[in-house]
């Protein structure tokens, strides 16, 4: 497909997705060039911004699968950033400044270059970004005690979208010696080399050991001191590696704060952006989960939760209870359901 990203583009729009931009992650050009290649090739399912034009463009079904945290209760509620602020009446004003924020940054960084596509190509815009995330149905990847949000029509609950292959697991990490409590630190595509870092340096001398996929970021940054308690690895199978771990620290994606709920382990969680703050919100209100909110070092603020919450049996227990409302729920085979009850033998 064409634009080809290039690894210039690929960091240009992950500042943008953390907020470290105000700027569109697509030109016009670049976005109409996409859906011109979209409707007479193909058109991919993924996060790819000019889907939902191609589709009204060929006219075929649209189906989102998204998290609660995109609907509009969680940005007109400060999208999980002012849980903590009080009285009532100061996180009243704070949440009405978020959102004004937020609309601001969607028409200016995403929803321009969008609504250009669609003019080009003579289909409706889109008003607002709920307007763009809203398919023909929509698919929730999550359970709904996580948000405990009322859906609107045409919005299904499915459970997590978690794989279940069972992985062969790297010798070094199948023997890691179990004589302290095990960490999991995993930070996605979207986690900040340098926080990466700095995180990473401060396990120095702490009386637990680390297991951390996450080389391919470090690999970006110079004189990193890896401790001798840390287990930098390649990719790893998330599910697996968080059942054998104590407690994870996690950016916040969904897939990361799904598998750690569905493995029952405390989470520590630093957001790169809007949504991963909305999702360890979710967690955080469940009792088992500590935000730490990112700055250029959390990692102190990091140390802090982790030697909190390892000794917390409250959130221990609530989050081995949560993990059974999470198995009760088959993402895939719900998702299927829909697709075939929706759309019968269409292919």
């Amino acid at each position: 497909m064409e634009p080809c990203l290039t690894a210039e583009k690929i960091e240009h729009i992950a500042k943008v997705d953390r907020g470290e931009k105000f700027t569109p992650a697509f030109t016009d050009a670049e976005m109409i060039q996409r859906v011109e290649n979209e409707a007479s090739v193909a058109v991919v399912t993924g996060s790819y911004q000019s889907i939902p034009v191609t589709c009204r463009v060929l006219d075929i079904p649209l189906v989102w699968v998204v998290q609660s945290t995109w609907f509009p209760d969680f940005f007109e509620h400060g999208a999980g950033m002012t849980d903590r602020v009080r009285p009532a009446a100061i996180k009243a004003v704070a949440d009405r400044c978020i959102l004004a924020f937020i609309n601001v940054w969607i028409k200016h960084g995403f929803l321009n270059s969008v609504n250009h596509a669609a003019k080009r190509f003579g289909v409706p815009g889109y008003d607002s970004i709920f307007d763009y995330w809203r398919g023909d149905i929509t698919l929730v990847a999550e359970p709904p005690e996580l948000s405990g949000v009322k859906l609107p029509p045409k919005h299904f609950f499915i459970g997590p979208l978690i794989p279940h292959d069972e992985f062969p697991l790297p010798e070094e990490i199948r023997n890691i010696p179990r004589d302290k409590p095990l960490i999991y630190f995993a930070m996605g595509s979207s986690g900040t080399r340098g926080i990466v870092a700095r995180i990473i340096e401060s396990f120095e001398g702490k009386p637990y050991r680390v297991i951390a996929p996450v080389k391919s970021k470090l690999s970006q940054v110079a004189n990193v001191h890896i401790p001798l308690n840390v287990l930098v690895t390649d990719w790893l199978p998330a599910i697996q590696v968080n059942k054998m771990a104590d407690l994870a620290v996690i950016h916040g994606g969904v897939g990361t704060v799904m598998t750690a709920a569905l493995a029952g382990k405390p989470v520590v969680g630093v957001g790169m952006q809007m949504e991963q703050v909305a999702n360890l919100a979710g967690l955080e209100r469940l009792g088992f989960a500590i935000r730490v909110q990112k700055s250029r070092d959390p990692s102190k603020r990091v140390q802090e939760a982790i030697a909190k919450l390892l000794n917390d049996e409250s959130a221990k227990s609530k989050a081995a209870h949560f993990s059974e409302v999470v198995a009760r729920w088959d993402g895939p085979r719900l998702a299927a359901a829909r697709l075939v009850d929706r759309y019968g033998g269409l292919t």
